[in-house]
């Protein structure tokens, strides 16, 4: 009578081993991967291919039929002078959410955390962190409510204090083509700035506080200690805002929206609001989808040049060690 030998846990956990090792590693990853592949082609593939193939047709919307042209939307681009326009003002949009709030941002989280924070206590640094932050959590509709009262050129609060100290005429802020580009890059610098003190913060508490203490032992003051201690510390961070807060502002449109429509003149219009107009206030499908795949275009070529930028950095750094 034959018996059937029962494979010892030895033995079944070495099969297991050899199996592991006879198919390729990349298939162990697979149960992670494919949920977040099958979201990006529904969010983003899938919107973006048809925005391509919009942008190859002459359409109006709806049931209008569709005519094909090619490549023509894309060479009225190049010719379009509004659309330039657009693209000048991302600049624009740039500077007031990237390099102003950055900037502004490094110098508050440093003094918040290393000279109020130590000196007031830690509640005190929290609670101004949470009212810096403030602006980003509030919905852009009662932001642009809020702005569009303060700055109203006939009863807003603020000319309504420049007439009482003595202006006459106080400017219209919003409906100049002089004033209201550079005055939508103050609110913009308003609602962006909580974001990178919150950031730049957090990463702070992950400094050893005995490099600012030995620093300030061998008598460095604050300045010093900020760009030889928290600014290397913090470098991951700063390219991670950087990169965050560009793509924001190249594809900046509620603030827009509720302020200005692009007025006075386009001289505060940028692409994606030139493209959202296109789209349904002039019912230019196709030329719109075509200012929105250039948009995001450049969107990707600049957030790969900062990686980019990022990584060589950080071998920079791994080198000097």
């Amino acid at each position: 009578m034959s018996t059937v030998q029962t494979p010892t846990p030895a033995v079944e956990r070495a099969r297991a081993a050899r199996s592991r090792r006879s198919r390729p590693r990349w298939v162990g990853y697979l149960p992670y991967l494919i949920p977040g592949a099958v979201a990006f082609t529904v969010v983003i593939l899938i919107p973006f291919a048809t925005n391509v193939y919009y942008s190859l047709f002459k359409w109006k919307g709806g049931m209008a039929p569709k005519k094909f042209v090619g490549l023509d939307n894309y060479a009225a681009l190049m010719a379009d002078e509004q659309f330039w326009t657009s693209f000048r003002n991302s600049i624009a949009m740039i500077l007031a959410m990237v390099v102003v709030p950055t900037l502004i941002g490094l110098v508050l989280a440093a003094v918040l955390f290393d000279y109020l924070g130590r000196r007031f206590g830690g509640g005190v640094a929290a609670f101004l962190r949470a009212t810096y932050y403030l602006p980003q959590i509030l919905p852009v509709a009662v932001a642009g409510v809020l702005w569009n009262w303060i700055l109203n050129s006939q009863t807003g609060a603020l000319n309504v204090v420049l007439r009482s100290i003595g202006f006459e005429n106080p400017p219209n802020w919003l409906g100049s083509t002089t004033t209201a580009l550079p005055t939508v890059m103050a609110v913009l610098v308003w609602v962006q700035i909580g974001y990178p003190v919150v950031i730049f913060m957090s990463a702070l508490q992950r400094v050893d506080p005995e490099l600012y203490e030995a620093a300030e032992l061998d008598g460095a003051g604050w300045w010093r200690r900020f760009g030889a201690i928290t600014m290397p510390q913090i470098r991951p961070e700063t390219f991670v805002v950087v990169l965050t807060c560009t793509v924001a502002a190249l594809k900046v449109f509620g603030p827009i929206y509720v302020l200005t429509r692009g007025g006075p003149e386009s001289s505060t219009l940028v692409p994606s609001y030139y493209s959202y107009l296109n789209f349904f206030d002039k019912s230019k499908v196709g030329y719109g989808a075509a200012v929105a795949t250039v948009l995001t275009l450049v969107i990707v070529v600049v957030a790969l040049v900062i990686l980019a930028l990022q990584s060589r950095a950080e071998r920079r750094e791994e080198g000097g060690r």
